[in-house]
C-alpha cells in the first residue's frame, strides 16, 4: 500500500459517502450535481482551509499539514475515532517497529495461553498471523499446527477456509468486513513492514470478496465482538471475543480471547471440547 495513494483514495472515499445536506451544504437540484458526496471546495470551506491546501492533501502530499487541520477535515467528514486515527497515521506515518522483527512468542506468554482451560485464545502478529494459541482455540477454530506458517493468518481462515465460512454462517459477512477494516489499521500502524501488504496482495489475488472489501476502505479496530458458531462437534457456540493489546510487545497485535456466558450451554460445550481434546497442539517456536 503506497501511503500517498492510500491517503488520497481514503479521503476521496470518505468525501464521496457524505451527503452534502448532511454536511450543511445547501443545493437545490440533485440532478445537476455531477459529484457524488462533497466537492473538494465544499469540504475545504467547511474545514476552514484553502482549496489548494486540501487538494494537496488529497493528492497524498501531507508533509506540511498540521494535526489541527487533519482534525478539522475529520470533523467535516464525520470520521469515526478509528478512521480519525487512520487519517493521522497516513498523513504523519510513525517509524516505530521499523527495525522490530517478528520474534518468537516468549515462554511466559505461551504458559499464560496454556493455563486458559475454558478460554480459547491465540496471539496475533502484525498482519493478523496466528503466532501462538492454546489447545481449546485449536479445537474450536482450526488445527493451527497443521497449517503452513505463511497461511496461518486470520485472512486466510476467514476468506479461504470453507469450514470457517460454514461455522460463521450468516455472521460471516460481518466477520469479513471487520477483519479487512482491522487490516487497514495494521497497515498504518506498521508502515515500514512489507509483510502486511504482501499478505493483502496474496488474499486479494485469491478472494474476490476480500478484494471488494479492501477497495471500500473500511477502517475499524477489532475490539469486543460476539459470534455464533456452528461447531462441527458440539453444535452452536455463542462466544464473546476481546482483543487485548500488548503495549510492551509492539511487534504483536495482541491476544484474542473467547468466552461463553457462565452457566450457558455454550460454556458446557466448551467444557466438553476441553475434556475431549487431549492432544496439545504445537505452537509457534518459543524464544
Amino acid at each position: 500500500m503506497d501511503r500517498e495513494t492510500e491517503l488520497s483514495e481514503f479521503l476521496k472515499s470518505r468525501r464521496a459517502r457524505l451527503r452534502p445536506e448532511d454536511a450543511g451544504v445547501p443545493y437545490k437540484n440533485h440532478g445537476t450535481r455531477r459529484v457524488r458526496g462533497l466537492r473538494r471546495e465544499e469540504l475545504a470551506l467547511l474545514a476552514g482551509v484553502s482549496v489548494a491546501h486540501y487538494t494537496r492533501l488529497e493528492q497524498g502530499r501531507s508533509q506540511n499539514v498540521s494535526a489541527e487541520v487533519l482534525d478539522s477535515i475529520a470533523d467535516v467528514l464525520r470520521l469515526t475515532a478509528d478512521e480519525r486515527t487512520y487519517l493521522h497515521a497516513l498523513a504523519h506515518p510513525a517509524h516505530r517497529c521499523r527495525d522490530c522483527p517478528q520474534t518468537p512468542v516468549r515462554p511466559g506468554l505461551q504458559r499464560l495461553l496454556d493455563s486458559m482451560i475454558l478460554t480459547p485464545a491465540f496471539v496475533l502478529g502484525r498482519h493478523a498471523n496466528v503466532v501462538a494459541w492454546n489447545r481449546l482455540a485449536a479445537a474450536v477454530f482450526a488445527d493451527f499446527a497443521a497449517i503452513p506458517e505463511d497461511r496461518r493468518t486470520i485472512g486466510h481462515l476467514v476468506f479461504l477456509d470453507e469450514e470457517i465460512k460454514r461455522m460463521h454462517g450468516e455472521g460471516w459477512p460481518r466477520l469479513a468486513q471487520e477483519h479487512v477494516a482491522q487490516l487497514r489499521l495494521l497497515a498504518a500502524r506498521y508502515p515500514k513492514h512489507p509483510q502486511i501488504m504482501e499478505h493483502v496482495d496474496a488474499i486479494c489475488s485469491r478472494s474476490p470478496e476480500f478484494r471488494r472489501l479492501w477497495n471500500e476502505h473500511h477502517v475499524a479496530a477489532a475490539t469486543h465482538r460476539d459470534y455464533v458458531l456452528d461447531h462441527p462437534v458440539v453444535g452452536e457456540l455463542r462466544l464473546s471475543a476481546e482483543l487485548v493489546g500488548f503495549p510492551g510487545d509492539p511487534e504483536l497485535q495482541g491476544m484474542d480471547l473467547f468466552a461463553a456466558e457462565p452457566g450457558s450451554e455454550s460454556e458446557d460445550r466448551l467444557r466438553h471440547l476441553a475434556a475431549t481434546t487431549t492432544r496439545r497442539p504445537s505452537s509457534a517456536p518459543v524464544a
